[in-house]
């Protein structure tokens, strides 16, 4: 067995007096990549930005190969070796690609190591050299998730969240994004994906969690994941068995 990279124990996060995390445990293996499905509303964008730190935990642990993160900033995490590729992009939209590529290096002070780095973005995302010196956002949606993505790399994490890559693009996009995906696991980087294509999750994923109201309700491989009678209904749109 891998060894893991993330260990969630017991997470709980609340909006005021709405508990949204309920003691979630969960963990993600080292050079694996690792999918949560889960319905709308369920908790796991919350999930995502209290690992990122951009929420805090109300109880709980989020350990990075065995390092806790709750009671960290996003800043000090992403120093630690957590990206985050949000929900719905959000690229820099009045900044150009090359300004948003930089925004992800903010933690970095080695230029030379930096422009490198920029060049292998722009040589993974051949439209983002394109589109250089273009703002942000006069992107296309794929365009942006893209830069999403490259922007996230800039801070060469060794885990990498990923929330919804493929909400809202066109399926020739997803494609193009999941095979991203599978080239950067390929390369090393541990991904912890949110997603709600459990199809397309399925070719890339090592392991899967669904959550439902707040809380883990299935752990398992996705040959397990593919026999489950309920998932098959909700997410895959098939079932083994014929009605009666």
């Amino acid at each position: 067995m891998s060894a893991e990279i993330l260990k969630v124990s017991g997470l709980a996060t609340s909006y005021g007096k709405i508990e949204a995390l309920k003691g979630v445990d969960l963990r993600v293996e080292s050079g694996k990549v690792t999918c949560l499905l889960g319905p709308n509303g369920a908790g796991k964008t919350t999930l995502m930005m209290t690992i990122a730190g951009i929420l805090q935990a109300r109880r709980g642990s989020i350990l990075l190969e065995g390092k806790q993160l709750v009671g960290l900033s996003p800043a000090n995490i992403v120093t630690q070796g957590v990206a985050l590729v949000p929900e719905n992009r959000l690229v820099f939209p009045q900044m150009s690609v090359r300004e948003n590529l930089l925004a992800g290096a903010y933690q970095r002070n080695d230029k030379v190591g930096i422009a490198g780095d920029i060049e292998r973005m722009y040589t993974r995302f051949p439209r983002l050299r394109e589109r250089s010196e273009q703002l942000a956002g006069t992107l296309s949606g794929g365009e942006q998730q893209m830069l999403a993505v490259a922007r996230a790399l800039m801070s060469r994490p060794r885990l990498l969240l990923m929330d919804e890559p493929s909400l809202g693009l066109a399926p020739m996009v997803v494609a193009d994004i999941f095979r991203i995906i599978s080239e950067l696991n390929r390369d090393g980087t541990s991904i912890f994906l949110v997603e709600q294509n459990a199809h397309m999750a399925l070719q890339v994923a090592h392991h899967f969690y669904l959550m439902e109201q707040g809380k883990v309700t299935f752990d398992g491989t996705p040959g397990e994941l593919a026999e489950d009678e309920v998932i098959q209904r909700a997410y895959l749109g098939t079932s083994r068995r014929s009605d009666p």
